[in-house]
């Protein structure tokens, strides 16, 4: 019989543990490097300058994390009440068709600081209730949530598709685009929080959006681990059967998680819909539905974790953008790879050296006990 994994420090649980596998990806990945003669020093050196060495690079990088901080939000309060939301691509492609539907009316009626709101509102509504039908299926008729939410993806794709080609693409255009927005439904840039460090940023979209993620967070934060609503959920998490004998309906904390997953991974098509493109166009979701998964996992379902795995696949991104273009020889499919064994080691491997620093840190206690001084009780 399996023996359960023991009590680890929260520093080494949420710390020490994803360094480790996160070192091993990496280490790893440079063995691909030098697999095709390539110097992985060199490799690594240029993809931490191409994400952290110039203004634009970092504005990209922190715009990439944007995209993912939202959608690793929204997988990680389904991780919480123990469903696997791997909707997010096609609940962000919805969510922008919300994001356009507000901009395209309100974006020469109200200013931007309306807009915003507005626009939110509209983006988390589409995208939650993008979320609704697989959580209904789920939870009235125990469809599973992953194999629905996978099929709503692709039909997402192909309604956002026919939207954009016969719909909201203006007469004899030919991009598959809507109008580009009015003033209104431009956001601000964060050039102002870059320049703060000695920085010059030029074109990199970085905008309030990436704010706004940071707010989400702490408030998931509160309705994960302060609110009556959050306690529901973890305890469904834990346990469905313990959460339906304390009296928790279960479908109804099904259907709640799952639209709020939705909404926060709608909340994504803010920052590439309203404030880089400035329009809606076809894949702006781009993949960052899928890393969310992995930024959740690598996170540990945890805000604070979320973060700055958002960030590391920002500088993935960025960074390998810049490094396969300075090697011509590392193409984008092999930083898709490097990509693939960080998720590889931090997600499916998570637990691969768990039980050799439990080991260490049991020795480690083991050791102190026998160094206390014995107590012996003395006669009053």
């Amino acid at each position: 019989m399996a023996q359960p994994y023991s009590q680890l420090p929260r520093w080494v649980d949420y710390g020490l543990i994803p360094l480790i596998n996160l070192t091993v990806a990496f280490l790893v990945a440079g063995l691909v490097v030098l697999a095709v003669g390539e110097n992985p020093l060199r490799a690594a050196v240029l993809m931490v300058e191409g994400a952290f060495g110039s203004g634009d690079g970092i504005g990209y990088t922190l715009y990439y994390a944007t995209n993912f901080i939202f959608t690793g939000l929204a997988v990680a309060v389904a991780f919480h009440c123990g469903l696997f939301n791997i909707g997010g691509e096609g609940q962000a492609y919805i969510g922008g068709l919300g994001v356009a539907v507000a901009c395209l009316a309100f974006d020469s009626v109200f200013p931007w600081w309306i807009n915003l709101p507005i626009a939110t509102l509209c983006a988390a509504a589409f995208g939650g209730l993008w979320a609704l039908i697989p959580a209904l299926l789920q939870a009235k008729r125990g469809s599973h949530v992953v194999i629905t939410t996978i099929m709503f993806n692709f039909i997402a794709a192909s309604l956002m598709v026919y939207l954009l080609v016969d719909v909201l693409k203006p007469v004899g255009q030919m991009a598959v685009e809507t109008r580009p927005f009015a003033e209104g439904a431009s956001l601000p840039r964060l050039d102002w929080m870059i320049e703060a460090f000695g920085f010059t940023i030029r074109r990199a979209p970085l905008n309030i959006t990436f704010l706004l993620a940071l707010i989400t967070s702490f408030l998931v934060w509160i309705l994960i681990w302060r609110t009556r609503l959050g306690y529901e959920i973890r305890t469904m998490g834990h346990s469905p059967k313990a959460a339906q004998y304390a009296g928790i309906n279960t479908t109804k904390i099904i259907v709640i998680t799952m639209m709020i997953s939705g909404g926060l991974a709608g909340m994504m098509a803010l920052n590439p819909v309203m404030g880089a493109q400035e329009r809606l166009q076809l894949d702006f979701v781009t993949g960052a539905g899928f890393v969310g998964i992995a930024v959740a996992l690598m996170g540990r379902s945890h805000p604070a974790g979320i973060i700055p795995a958002a960030i590391l696949f920002g500088m993935l991104y960025q960074g390998g953008a810049e490094m396969s273009f300075e090697m011509p020889a590392i193409t984008r499919d092999m930083i898709v790879i490097i990509q693939g064994l960080v998720i590889l080691f931090a997600g499916a491997l998570e637990h691969m050296f768990r039980p050799y620093i439990s080991l260490f840190f049991g020795r480690i206690a083991d050791s102190s006990l026998k160094a206390a001084p014995a107590t012996t009780g003395e006669g009053h």
